[in-house]
């Protein structure tokens, strides 16, 4: 499954963190081909992901590449052969490149948008979004569900949720 993640700071990082140390990083697991953030210099993300200052040293072989040689900065992130590429964040997410990617899956990490915004994911191509905060919804007709592990999962149904 193609999976982007939309915000690469504290949540995004440990969500990353998270595949890569359960070992579902890669592309027959979860491939993750993007993470957005208003910064894209991947030897900066790398950095940020070997030393975390609250989690320590990430166990895995990280480096950054340019996708192309004319470049000013890398906008590739290497985590052990895997590779993802850094996207500039949209103020309107339908812009975003998820059609063109294949992106199946976004992982919502800004805490920005936890409300109908979140929809811009699906009309850039992705079929669904995790919100990683509590979803709000003015809208009653868009109500927007939140599921916890732990807590209320059983209640997630691909066919009504889908």
């Amino acid at each position: 499954m193609k999976v982007a993640i939309n915000g690469f700071g504290r949540i995004g990082r440990l969500v990353f963190q998270a595949m890569v140390d359960q070992g579902v990083l890669g592309k027959n697991k979860i491939d993750v081909v993007a993470v957005v953030d208003v910064a894209t210099d991947a030897k900066y993300f790398a950095y940020q992901l070997k030393y975390d200052s609250v989690h320590g040293r990430m166990k895995a072989d990280i480096s950054s590449k340019k996708s192309d040689p004319s470049l000013a900065e890398d906008d590739i992130l290497v985590v052990n052969g895997h590779e993802v590429k850094c996207v500039m964040a949209e103020k309107e997410l339908k812009n975003l490149p998820w059609a063109k990617m294949g992106v199946e899956y976004v992982i919502e990490s800004t805490g920005l948008f936890t409300n109908e915004k979140a929809w811009g994911h699906l009309e850039a191509g992705a079929k669904k979004v995790i919100i990683s905060a509590p979803a709000k919804s003015a809208d009653e007709t868009k109500k927007i569900p939140t599921f916890v592990m732990g807590v209320n999962q059983d209640k997630y149904d691909a066919s009504k949720h889908d």
